[in-house]
């Protein structure tokens, strides 16, 4: 386990280790070669931001084996992928916020990959030198507009629509982990990433060859079965095996 967080106190803005609770400071890019601090920071004081600010979010549809079946849909022969607002992000922790009340809203549990350098068309082997890290997300939904239109971003755009974090965990095979959603308390969403149809390996190499990828950049992978509606006062909490749990209120 190698946990990385972004964290704010006062002004200062920084990267650390998350080991035991404890915080160790990054010196140096954490794109780079970091290396960190060997006394711990204090506990007190500071807060957890999203993890990375990435220059693009690309979501992938339909990259559950289970979803597509529960959606009645065919299995994309090639990712089905859209790009979705950076500013819809949000932290651990964060309120979700539900623009037009008497619209549908669903959660969709995901896995994120975060990009580590800089990628232009690799192979599904040579992608896994790419990725720094993987972490913990939702593709919030708004069903009553994505039903509406044939283009998805506006529906899955708003801000607060893409809850991430609260750490990359940079030393984890993403092949074959559980993938839980809890709303309430109540299990909705439990799953495995081995039902996903493209690998993430795939999906970073299929996408390199449409675009370049950059530091910090974010793939949502797809959300598998179970997805249902949120409203106000809601808690929603994503667990994936391996990696910290990502936990947000609907206000």
């Amino acid at each position: 386990m190698a946990a990385i967080g972004r964290f704010q106190k006062g002004d200062d803005i920084f990267y650390a280790k998350v080991e035991d609770g404890a915080l160790y400071k990054l010196k140096g890019d954490v794109f780079g070669a970091p290396s960190y601090q060997k006394k711990p920071i204090p506990k007190k004081g500071f807060r957890t931001l999203v993890p990375v600010q990435p220059s693009k979010i690309i979501c992938v549809g339909l990259n559950y084996a289970d979803h597509a079946a529960e959606s009645g849909l065919e299995v994309p022969k090639t990712p089905l992928f859209w790009l979705k607002s950076p500013e819809s992000i949000l932290p651990d922790g964060g309120k979700i916020d539900i623009p037009f009340p008497d619209h549908r809203v669903d959660f969709e549990a995901e896995l994120a990959v975060v990009i580590g350098r800089r990628i232009r068309n690799v192979t599904p082997k040579a992608a896994a030198r790419y990725i720094l890290g993987y972490t913990t997300a939702q593709d919030i939904s708004d069903r009553t507009i994505q039903n509406s239109e044939s283009q998805w971003a506006r529906a899955k755009s708003f801000d607060t629509f893409t809850p991430l974090g609260p750490y990359i965990e940079t030393k984890i095979d993403p092949d074959c982990l559980t993938i839980q959603l809890f709303k309430n308390g109540q299990l909705c969403q439990n799953s495995s990433t081995a039902q996903m149809i493209f690998t993430c390996s795939d999906l970073v190499s299929f996408i390199s060859t449409n675009m370049t990828l950059l530091p910090g950049d974010v793939i949502l992978t797809g959300t598998p079965s179970g997805i249902g509606p949120i409203e106000s006062d809601d808690t929603l909490e994503v667990r994936i095996q391996g990696l910290a749990p990502l936990v947000n209120s609907v206000k």
